[in-house]
């Protein structure tokens, strides 16, 4: 069973006075477990907001989403909060970590949601932090933090709980050529490493030589997939 699937999605944006602006137009899309997938296109096409719709952010104007099997239509406020919880790990480009805790406390936030001891919290997100080479950032704040630095403390948050997949929107935006590269390896080694599953937005071609499909959005409609390696 696909981790993700999208079927004949669209998204009307309406705004009284305004004629009505389609973001996405038909687009259907499968994700199977573990894959390492890209979404592509120039700003406008309607990436970010696939991303909301599949993350449960936003809601399609048509057609449906499943995530781990689970269908989002229909679903009241607290379901999708729920479900976000516990399924769906995000990474946005603006790092969104909550500057007066610890990188350790950013991390653990879902854990806590979820109700898990603090103890066990903390024993989880110091061994994401040690793998991820943030060992010794735990106790620090992000706002003393590079921000390479804090996109991995992003990183770490939205894999501690295990979600059946991560939504990252534009990863590396706010980040140097050479930082961003780290940034994708270290999210392609989660991947290969955990199985994770990652969809991806980017229009850089140093991320999506990363993944392993790329899928290409012109005008909200999908114009192609192509399979880039295992």
């Amino acid at each position: 069973m696909p981790t993700v699937e999208v079927q004949n999605v669209t998204r009307v944006y309406e705004e009284k006075g305004m004629p009505p602006a389609q973001a996405l137009r038909g687009v259907s899309l499968s994700v199977e477990k573990g894959e390492f997938m890209a979404l592509a296109g120039p700003s406008g096409s309607g990436k970010t907001t696939l991303l909301n719709i599949i993350g449960g952010i936003d809601a399609a104007t048509s057609g449906e989403v499943r995530v781990d099997g689970q269908a989002l239509s229909g679903l009241s406020r607290a379901a999708l909060a729920d479900l976000r919880r516990d399924r769906i790990g995000f990474v946005f480009q603006a790092y969104n970590l909550v500057p007066v805790l610890t990188a350790a406390e950013n991390a653990e936030y879902v854990l806590q949601l979820k109700g898990v001891p603090a103890a066990e919290r903390r024993a989880r997100v110091k061994d994401v932090f040690e793998r991820m080479g943030l060992g010794r950032f735990l106790d620090s704040r992000p706002l003393k933090m590079s921000g390479g630095q804090q996109q991995r403390v992003a990183v770490a948050r939205a894999i501690v709980a295990d979600p059946a997949v991560v939504l990252a929107d534009e990863p590396t935006a706010n980040l140097d050529q050479r930082t961003g590269a780290e940034l994708m390896d270290l999210m392609h080694g989660l991947n290969r490493e955990r199985g994770t599953t990652f969809i991806f937005s980017s229009h850089d071609p140093m991320v999506l030589s990363r993944a392993q499909r790329v899928v290409r959005l012109v005008d909200g409609e999908l114009e192609r997939a192509e399979v880039r390696g295992p």
